[in-house]
């Protein structure tokens, strides 16, 4: 296998510093690109890897940095906007997956990976999944001399994820019982090691060309069995509510205006949508998914930091409580 000079997008988030790390340990060229390489001390330390200052929006920028580079991979991506009408989301997915399509073609790059979303369609209910539709539509005709590769994942999951955790996180902090937004939402939750052998092998391989693979783990869930699997794992047992539709809308829309927005009126529509693979993209590949109930157990089992963390502060707090 010869060594590639890889540039990613989105290489300082979840599953791309995870990435970035794996390419740069196989002997590969890794460029991340940032807008303020201060933010992310914990990746300027991974020896051979570069992080680089750039406006990831400004395709003149884009165009210079993908220069002497064989592979981008652009997995840039938001779930909630900052308004309500959907400019966010095509900003990030759609604009500057255009920019970097243009920006690729100008440099002479010759393999860009894209990762998608499972469910993404051009008459999906949510911007998210509009605005992934339509940055995948714009890979596959806007980038002429470019062999490209689609890749959508379903909800991905693995240590310091916003998924599992996140839901970790809030059966810790409500006691007795869960209100649950669409507890029947069915999602196939894919590990993100997973999700990076693909991409690894898109850049080492460069087979697929022209493919829209779809990736998800070995088993379908319900929301409700998720949420429940999750508070087995970590001890916070708690009886789970499934909020009839209604009442998931309301819920969706106040949590609009909460800052964070941990919850909203788009992730609402976006699972109305079941997140499940109709094609196996990972056989394709040869790669075997690791399950959920396996994997997630590495970080979410009862001898997990934070886990202890939060059973010693539960603890201390009772303590205090008894003074």
């Amino acid at each position: 296998m010869a060594s590639a000079s890889v540039c990613i997008l989105g290489g300082t988030g979840f599953v791309g510093s995870r990435l970035a790390a794996r390419l740069v340990k196989a002997g590969h060229r890794v460029v991340v690109l940032t807008r303020d390489r201060e933010m992310h001390k914990d990746l300027r330390v991974v020896p051979g890897l570069i992080l680089r200052n750039c406006d990831v929006y400004d395709e003149a920028q884009l165009a210079e940095t993908f220069r002497g580079q064989d592979v981008v991979v652009n997995l840039i991506g938001i779930l909630n906007e900052r308004g309500f009408g959907g400019a966010g989301f095509r900003r990030a997915h759609a604009q500057l997956t255009r920019g970097a399509i243009r920006a690729a073609r100008s440099a002479g790059i010759r393999r860009f990976l894209q990762v998608s979303a499972l469910g993404a369609a051009a008459d999906a209910p949510s911007h998210y999944l509009r605005s992934k539709a339509e940055a995948e539509r714009i890979v596959r005709e806007e980038s002429a001399g470019v062999a490209w590769t689609i890749y959508r994942p379903s909800v991905i999951f693995g240590p310091g994820d916003s998924f599992l955790n996140r839901f970790a996180a809030l059966l810790a902090m409500l006691p007795l019982a869960f209100p649950l937004a669409m507890p029947d939402a069915r999602l196939q939750p894919v590990f993100v090691d997973d999700v990076i052998d693909a991409l690894q092998q898109g850049v080492e391989r460069h087979g697929q060309v022209g493919a829209t693979l779809e990736l998800g783990g070995p088993r379908v869930y319900t929301l409700r069995e998720i949420v429940a699997f999750v508070a087995a794992t970590t001890g916070h047992r708690r009886w789970i509510v499934g909020l009839p539709r209604f009442a998931a809308r309301l819920q969706a829309l106040a949590m609009d205006f909460v800052p964070g927005r941990p919850f909203s009126t788009d992730n609402y529509r976006s699972l109305t949508v079941d997140s499940v693979c109709r094609e196996d993209g990972f056989a394709t590949l040869g790669i075997k998914p690791q399950s959920m109930a396996g994997a997630a157990r590495q970080f979410l089992g009862s001898t997990e930091d934070n886990a202890r963390l939060s059973h010693l502060r539960a603890n201390a707090g009772r303590r205090e409580a008894g003074r």
